[in-house]
């Protein structure tokens, strides 16, 4: 799965990301954790129908072999953005065979703005998997992060191997990828439903003939080993991190993997390591619900809804959505679009599960919706869309989806095997989500036609010994769930929670004093929120 977040307050992100089903089509496995259940080799012994066993900790002392990553020195240059400086880290490709060759990892940093002591470095994760972190520091956190805490912070990010700078999985040009984001998510037939499955099939081909050396080796686990190696060389004991969406899994993990290195970690918009692919699907898909739930009873209270007036029900606004949907199924419409792309149900229900991660995309998608059901105009729900797949106005894609399919797939199990299995689940999807069900069982299948077998099961994540860690969840965000926050509270033995009781996808940055203000006292002071503090 796919998931992101975009903050509040200007200057904008390009979004955290968690797994979520995704775009439908461009999404993995659900929603956003994955890594193995067992050892962090990667190596799975789980058994069928047993309880998640628990992360183990690597050795606190560095192996022979990785010293020489670990003692790498950094040499920083410009990168094109005033205010930053950029360098190449190098990782082992392999970290079960060192002698295998490197990867290299693009990072990027704005030193410390302020005259106070200097508190070392702050890495920052915007999710995905796939998001650019680099992107993320560059155009909001080195940027729009409270001016106290880059005062104090030597800004930092690295994107993850696999992803935008950093050996890049690639699967689908342009055009082909056009076509993929196009397919008929919800079959009526068995041709459609084959079709379907070979658009899985050929995605998961062109990543295995495009990407053949890095494909198996994006995993989260070895994402957040990278991310100690990065910490050594930036000279720091101990690492400090804030990650959104599935970068709280990538920061999760770090600290099961490295207690004992854990200084101050906010994990907002947590994931749950714990829970499987199916049933992450179905979490998900429930959470999209909750947030068109909200949007309806929004949009009918404001002048432009298109889906009904006031005294409309939810479900009726659903209803009137779902019969948009069915007619852009049968007769796509217009877009204006350079490359003759027509708006059909695929493209038009991305475009409006991109507006379900922040409200403030709300009234966006109500133009949107205006456009497409009263003018026969697509051009609004395709800006939506291609903004969640990020496209440009030249058809070029970022790798943001190969790369979360690629991490998706190696971190768990595939949902679903067959399309059959999917038709049997259908009915708790479609009960789940009466307005996105079915697209969001049919993303599940995507897994099931990957080139390389997975290394990662559901497991716990304890990371005893470690600092007090801040996890915040956000009661109605769609991509990933409040009570994975919850769920993941529990596991980490030192995590204190923070609730946001509202809408959107993630909290912090997003406009709430107390959440900010909150988090920043732990930044700056370390200083935890206290048990059950909650936030409007």
């Amino acid at each position: 799965m796919y998931l992101r977040r975009t903050p509040r307050r200007a200057p904008r992100s390009p979004a955290p990301r968690p797994r979520t089903t995704g775009t439908l089509l461009a999404a993995a496995t659900a929603a956003v954790l994955l890594v193995p259940a067992c050892s962090p080799s990667g190596s799975s012994n789980a058994v069928e129908g047993a309880a998640p066993v628990a992360l183990a900790a690597l050795p606190k002392a560095t192996p022979a072999a990785l010293a020489p990553y670990y003692d790498q020195k950094l040499t920083w240059r410009g990168c094109g953005v005033s205010g930053f400086e950029c360098t190449t880290m190098k990782a082992p490709l392999d970290y079960a065979d060192p002698s295998a060759g490197d990867v290299k990892l693009a990072v990027a940093r704005k030193k410390a703005t302020g005259d106070g002591k200097p508190l070392g470095s702050l890495m920052v994760n915007p999710g995905g998997p796939g998001g650019s972190a680099i992107g993320y520091l560059q155009q909001y956190a080195g940027i729009g992060y409270p001016a106290k805490v880059r005062a104090r912070y030597d800004m930092v990010a690295m994107d993850p191997r696999g992803v935008a700078r950093s050996e890049p999985v690639e699967c689908l040009g342009g055009r082909a990828m056009d076509r993929f984001t196009q397919t008929d998510t919800t079959p009526d037939d068995q041709r459609e439903t084959g079709q379907l499955a070979d658009a899985y099939k050929k995605f998961a081909e062109g990543c295995g003939k495009r990407s053949t050396r890095v494909l198996r080796h994006v995993s989260t686990v070895e994402a957040a080993r990278d991310m100690d190696v990065l910490r050594a060389a930036l000279g720091d004991r101990k690492l400090t991190y804030v990650g959104a969406s599935y970068g709280t899994f990538l920061g999760a993990t770090y600290a099961g993997l490295f207690p004992d290195r854990v200084g101050r970690l906010v994990l907002d918009g947590a994931m749950d390591p714990s829970v499987p692919s199916r049933t992450q699907n179905l979490d998900q898909t429930a959470g999209f619900e909750t947030a068109f739930q909200s949007f309806a009873k929004d949009c009918v209270q404001q002048s432009d809804c298109p889906l009904g007036g006031k005294g409309t029900s939810p479900e009726q606004v659903g209803d009137a959505l779902k019969a948009f949907f069915r007619k852009l199924d049968a007769h796509p419409i217009p877009t204006g679009d350079a490359d003759g792309r027509k708006l059909g149900e695929a493209l038009a229900t991305t475009g409006v599960i991109a507006a379900m991660y922040d409200e403030a995309a709300w009234a966006q998608l109500r133009e949107g919706l205006t456009s497409a059901m009263k003018e026969n105009d697509g051009a609004g729900l395709l800006v939506l869309s291609d903004g969640y797949y990020e496209r440009d106005a030249k058809g070029h894609y970022t790798n943001l989806m190969f790369a979360n399919a690629a991490v998706n797939c190696l971190d768990l199990p595939a949902a679903y095997s067959t399309p059959e299995q999917v038709e049997e689940a259908m009915p708790a999807f479609e009960k789940a989500s009466p307005v996105f069900g079915r697209g969001l069982a049919w993303a599940s299948l995507s897994c099931a036609y990957w080139q390389v077998k997975p290394t990662g099961e559901p497991h716990r994540i304890e990371a005893k010994g470690a600092a007090p860690i801040v996890v915040v969840g956000t009661t109605r965000d769609p991509a990933t769930p409040y009570r994975w926050a919850q769920s993941l509270s529990r596991q980490l033995s030192s995590a204190r929670l923070l609730t946001y009781e509202g809408d959107g996808h993630t909290a912090y940055g997003r406009g709430s004093t107390c959440i900010d203000s909150t988090i920043n006292a732990y930044l700056l002071k370390g200083t935890p929120p206290a048990e059950g503090k909650r936030c409007s």
